[in-house]
């Protein structure tokens, strides 16, 4: 495990609070922030740059607003840090890549960063990711792995393995990452931390670097129900940069995260999503099953081949977004990428059809599950986490490769942009292990009540917090 000698974080609204009623400053807990970093990152990873003079001079400005009496934002003064794909002014947007470096740096913010200046939070620096968020591991051929805080010889999940392991660590309590597949949720529950994947189309998207367009979410990664809340609430809007952006007002979920959960019909995923997964997973999906005292299971159908559907997408998109690079330079990708990509370059158009018109089926099949469920749960990951150098597991008598197996519960819900919050179940064992709570679209305020209540519960919390 990490060495972490230094004070347990407070989560982003207990801070916020702190700094606004002068109980300490911004700039205060910037540079330990700082501090923290540069002390312990050699060993985590987790960051690609740090932009320390932006973010004291944010610092500097939210305390002198302070000082003046004036409103600051539910964020004020909350450092973050976002996952190497996101635009931030003046910086080369790697996306984990080394083609990438040779671009000129970006010339305004990610939309996202925007949003969460707007609301106080500070921008500290930029996370480690998979080449091109193809991965679920976060080990970059190009900028080195970042290990799990927990265990620093097994992963920590990917592809926004940075921004998990980050929140993880305590070295920052707000992040932001990208889910396409499960990017998003499997660090989260890799890690121990919240992880919420939004309805697709919910957040504006404007300034990071896509992957597969028809797939791809952003969301936050945090340490507690409220941040996620906070954050997600200050992060929604139409934004006419982002064309799959919903231009539905946003509706802030905060104010009904403590409603319970009275009335709140609830289901379990079987089938494909009770099968292939170590004994330990299937315990602790149960152990909240059972505080819910939620027994009624339901299957969605063909979810498998939803799964293998969404892989033929993600392959042809994120090929074709980058077949100029595959043509001309192809040394210059991640082996492991390269490959995937090469592939995805040779699928049959027909293919790519036949999934997309799938897609809309499966979307159909879930409107009679939304009539009988308000929200489903399922296991994030089918195991804990591997060792960086593992590619083989055995489940269930049964020898799978890691990369791709950790995307079994995540790929079918992300396919049809369902909400989706990985939730860290508090357990005894030695490894963090999460749990999906999963809700028809737009219904995250449901995901966030559901969680607000097994958080108070005290059945889930931070790997290691208690």
């Amino acid at each position: 495990m990490e060495s972490n000698t230094h004070a347990p974080l407070l989560d982003g609204v207990a801070i916020a609070a702190a700094i606004q009623t002068g109980e300490t400053t911004a700039q205060v807990i910037l540079e330990e922030t700082l501090n923290q970093i540069t002390a312990r990152d050699r060993n985590l990873n987790c960051f690609t740059a740090i932009i320390a003079d932006r973010a004291l001079q944010r610092a500097q400005e939210i305390d002198q607003s302070i000082r003046l009496g004036r409103a600051n934002g539910p964020l004020a003064g909350v450092p973050f840090a976002v996952k190497n794909l996101f635009d931030i002014a003046g910086e080369v947007t790697l996306a984990g890549s080394q083609i990438n470096r040779n671009n000129a740096p970006a010339t305004q913010d990610a939309t996202a960063i925007t949003r969460l200046e707007q609301a106080g939070a500070i921008l500290v620096g930029a996370l480690n990711m998979d080449e091109y968020a193809y991965g679920f591991v976060t080990v970059n051929h190009h900028y080195g792995a970042t290990p799990n805080p927990h265990d620093l010889q097994r992963i920590a999940g990917g592809s926004s393995g940075g921004s998990a392991a980050a929140v993880a660590a305590e070295l920052v309590p707000l992040t932001l990452g990208s889910d396409t597949n499960g990017s998003i949720r499997v660090p989260a529950g890799l890690c121990g931390v919240y992880g919420l994947k939004p309805t697709y189309g919910r957040l504006s998207r404007a300034g990071a670097y896509l992957f597969s367009a028809s797939l791809d979410h952003i969301g936050p990664l945090a340490r507690s129900v409220r941040d996620i809340a906070t954050s997600f609430d200050v992060l929604q809007g139409a934004d006419p940069q982002d064309p799959v952006c919903t231009s539905r007002p946003a509706s802030p979920t905060m104010p009904l995260i403590d409603e319970g959960i009275d009335g709140l019909r609830i289901g379990i995923l079987d089938d494909h999503f009770a099968r292939g997964m170590q004994p330990d997973i299937a315990k602790t999906l149960t152990a909240v099953t059972n505080v819910l005292g939620t027994t009624q299971t339901v299957v969605l159908p063909e979810a498998a081949r939803a799964r293998a559907a969404a892989y033929l997408i993600t392959a042809c998109e994120g090929s074709q977004l980058h077949l100029s690079h595959l043509q001309h330079q192809p040394m210059a990708f991640d082996p492991a990428t390269r490959d995937r990509f090469l592939a995805g370059a040779m699928v049959p158009h027909s293919w790519y059809l036949q999934a997309q018109r799938f897609r809309r089926w499966f979307q159909g099949q879930m409107q009679a599950v939304w009539a009988q469920f308000d929200v489903l749960l399922a296991p994030t990951t089918p195991c804990v986490a591997p060792f960086l150098n593992q590619d083989t597991m055995d489940i269930e008598g049964t020898s799978v490769l890691v990369r791709p197996h950790l995307g079994l519960y995540t790929q079918p819900l992300s396919f049809i942009g369902l909400p989706v919050l990985s939730v860290p179940v508090h357990q005894s064992g030695v490894l963090p292990i999460g749990v999906q709570i999963i809700a028809a679209p737009y219904q995250e305020a449901t995901i966030l009540r559901v969680a607000r209540w097994l958080e108070r519960q005290q059945i889930i919390a931070p790997f290691g917090s208690r």
